[in-house]
This record gives C-alpha cells, structure tokens and sequence, in this order.
C-alpha cells in the first residue's frame, strides 16, 4: 500500500488533522527545531492506539502498544516527517515484536513495507560492443539479447516493486539525450547526468542525496542498466529479502551470485557464517561478508570455486538511507559532505553543478564496501549474465551444426565456431573461417578473432572521431 505523506502545520499551534494520527509538540518550536520532539504519535486501528513516545528527527526512538484513548494536539512545521516511514514503519516493527499480528502467512490491512528507491547505473563507455556501441551509445542502449535494450530490461524487473517515481536513472552528458528518447513515459525529472565521470563512489553519494531529498528513511537499492536477468519473479524475491536484511540488521547488503566457472574477470566475496533474521528465520541465503576480493588470476579463481563459499560480485547493493550515510561520514568524509550540500534546500543542482566534477574518482567497492565493518551478502536465486563481450551475447544467438552463432541467418561452408551480428538484414556468407566475431552496423564493419574479443577497447582511440 502506497504511503500518504503529511506535511505538519505551519505554527507551533496549528491542528493536524488527519484520520488516525495523533501529534503533540512542546517547546519553542520556531526557534528550537532540533531540540523539539514530538511527545506522542499514534496510529488507530480496530480500536488499538499504537504509540511511538519521545520522537526526535527522523525516527522514534520507543514505541509501544496501548490500548488508550487519545486526543489531537499541536504540532509543528518543523518535523516534516513521513507518517507512513518515520512513525508507522517504527510502530509496525514493535508492534509485530511483541504481538506476533504480523507473523508469516498471516495478512493485515495494516501492513505497511517500507518505501523503496533505486537508483540505476546507466553510464559506461560504449566500448566492448563496437562498433554495435559507441561513446553515445553503450551497452545498456543496445538490443543484444532481446528486442528491449537492457535498460529497459532492468526498468521493467523493478515493476511492482519500485515505481518509476522512485527511481533515479544516472547517465553521462554523451549518453543523456539517447536515454531521454529511450524512455520518453519515464519521469523527466528522474534522469540525470553527471557532470564529469567520477566513478561508482560519486554516482552512489548523488544517488543517496537525490533519495535523501525525497525520504530520508527509506530503502535504497542499486543496481547496474546492463545486466541479462530473465527470472523477475527470483530477482523481486532476492531483492526483497535483502531489504528485509538491510532493514533489521542496519547493515549494507551485497547481491552475491554463486559461480558457474572460475571467471578471472569478475571480483569475488567470502562469505562466512550465515545470519538468520526474525522476518524469515528459515531462510538460508544471507552470510555475513569476509572480505572482497580483487579479480583474481585464473589460479586463485579455480580456488575461490573449490572452496565453495565464494560468490561474484555483482555490483548491486542494498541498504537503508540511515546506514549508507553512517557509512559514507565514516569512510569517505568528502563524499558525505557532497550529499549534504545536495540534500540543503532548493541546492541540488547547484552543488551537483559545483561539487560534482571536483570528486575523487574511486569506486564505492574500495571506498566504502571494503572499509565497512559489518556487510552482509545476499545470494542470488535468480539467473545472471553481465554479457561482458561478444563471445558472451553469442550465447544468445542461434547456433548451427559447426557452432556459428548469428542473430541473423548466414550462409557457412567450411566453417565453425563464428560469432556473427548484422544490424540491418545484409546477407552474411562465411567461406573457410574459423573463430571469428563478424560484427557488421550502417557506418562500420568489425572482423575479429574471437579470443581477442577483450581487446576491442584498445581499437576505440585508433578509430576516426565520427565512429567512435
């Protein structure tokens, strides 16, 4: 159930008036705002007074269950709180601590999740995909595997779990324009792109103070534009628990996949001892993190495999606001001052504009994930492809007899093992060929061998400005 916000009256006296809901404020409010607190909150169902007592900014710090009368008092602008987050969320955890109205497999019409906020990571380079990919046009933007790009994708597995009002989607100035005509229904406001590229530590810190902004409670998570899931059903469910994680423990949250091979392109996590939650005692897929580990060489990636509690590192997080910020003051002073400038009143744009280009360019990995003391990993139950090359999107593609995959038909006599792409219905004949990767777009023509795929990206600066 959507949560409805109330803005508290703008006097020390004003009436709050709204079905349920009982505040008190006491002091000078006007002029004391931090030290103000709200004396009692309630919330009335079926004849129950569900009371939070002594709630400074943001949240409650008691909360109990009475069944007293109450009665509508004063209240103050300057609390602003959230009444489904700040009170109600509270309220609901206590009240399903100590009366068990809440347990599994039971319903109520009081039951209130908390609001969830993601942001998407939608920049990237444009590189490994050339001459499909261009600066303008990185992998996300693209229809590899579908005929939806992968941004589109991942918008579409956030369906029924987080409105498009609640997203952010950040891109970079090169690739603003073509993610804007991609998504012409998607709120305008909720695209935005960075002013310099900084790294996956900047884009998270903008991330957390545009959701800052907006709720200063919530649940947040992140998530790259370009990955290949095809179960969203599995990957709601994971995403859900890790919320539930990241809501009881206070702790940053980590999406672990369990390996399929010994992948040296891809960063690991050790997981240790597992952590059960009171929300879902039974489940088994949450482990506290060891360490993370760097990508590995082929070696030590055989090892991780063996070991068995080593899981790929998949660049998606989730935490509550609170936890992040603790997190970000903690490890990377400059960033969180970043996100204070951002959430001070009518000034984000302007420190996005001022603050933004003059970040530290390192990753959030190294910046926080790895300094943090207490991070759970949550694995995934869903399937996953970072599709990071051709030879991996030919997975995708149909394959004949000699192992040729093409998203289109081809003609092959005397070869095997192709990878062939043709943007615009040209016939394709191979001849006598081996390994190669055929790549072929209106503008340009890629000939390859398939084992050098990875070296693409050292074409892109050789190759005239207009292909690029």
């Amino acid at each position: 159930m959507e949560r409805k916000r109330a803005r508290l009256p703008h006097s020390d006296s004003g009436r709050l008036i709204w079905p349920s809901v009982i505040f008190t404020s006491h002091g000078a409010a006007a002029n004391a705002p931090i030290a103000t607190s709200a004396i009692a909150a309630a919330w009335r169902i079926d004849g129950l007074i569900l009371s939070a007592i002594i709630m400074p900014k943001p949240r409650p710090i008691a909360a109990r269950v009475t069944t007293s009368n109450g009665s509508i008092g004063s209240c103050s602008e300057v609390f602003e709180m959230d009444i489904g987050k700040d009170i109600a969320y509270h309220i609901r955890r206590v009240w399903e601590k100590e009366t068990a109205i809440f347990a599994p497999g039971r319903s109520s019409h009081f039951d209130m999740p908390y609001p969830i906020y993601a942001l998407i990571l939608a920049g990237g380079s444009g590189e490994r995909f050339w001459p499909l990919s261009r600066r303008a046009r990185p992998k996300q933007l693209l229809r590899l595997v579908s005929d939806k790009t992968l941004l589109e994708e991942t918008l579409g597995r956030l369906e029924d779990l987080v409105p498009n009002e609640r997203t952010l989607i950040l891109t970079n100035a090169e690739q603003e324009s073509a993610v804007r005509k991609l998504l012409g229904s998607f709120p305008k406001e909720n695209i935005i792109a960075e002013p310099a590229k900084r790294d996956t530590a900047a884009a998270v810190a903008l991330g957390t103070g545009w959701v800052v902004v907006r709720d200063h409670a919530a649940t947040m998570l992140v998530l790259p534009a370009d990955h290949v899931i095809a179960n969203r059903a599995a990957f709601q469910d994971t995403l859900g628990l890790a919320a539930d994680a990241a809501e009881e423990t206070g702790e940053l949250v980590t999406i672990g996949i369990k390996p399929t091979w010994a992948c040296p392109g891809y960063g690991y996590i050790e997981q240790g001892k597992p952590v059960r939650l009171r929300k879902r005692p039974d489940n088994d897929a949450i482990h506290r993190v060891v360490r993370f580990r760097e990508k590995p060489n082929r070696d030590l990636a055989e090892s991780f495999l063996r070991k068995g509690n080593f899981r790929w590192n998949a660049g998606m997080f989730v935490w509550s606001v609170p936890t992040v910020l603790r997190e970000f003051n903690r490890h990377a002073p400059e960033l969180a001052d970043f996100i204070s400038q951002l959430r001070a009143p009518k000034n984000f744009g302007k420190a996005l504009g001022e603050r933004f280009s003059k970040l530290p360019r390192i990753s959030f990995d190294y910046a926080i994930m790895e300094k943090a003391d207490r991070v759970l990993v949550v694995e995934a139950s869903f399937d996953w492809d970072d599709i990071g090359s051709w030879r991996a999107v030919s997975n995708y593609f149909e394959k004949d007899k000699q192992g040729n995959a093409a998203n289109c038909a081809i003609t092959a006599l005397d070869s095997s093992n192709n990878i062939v792409f043709e943007q615009d219905g040209t016939t394709i004949a191979l001849l006598g060929v081996h390994d190669l990767i055929v790549v072929r777009t209106k503008d340009a023509l890629l000939v390859c061998h398939r084992h050098e795929a990875e070296k693409i990206k050292n074409l892109i600066g050789k190759l005239p400005p207009e292909v690029q």
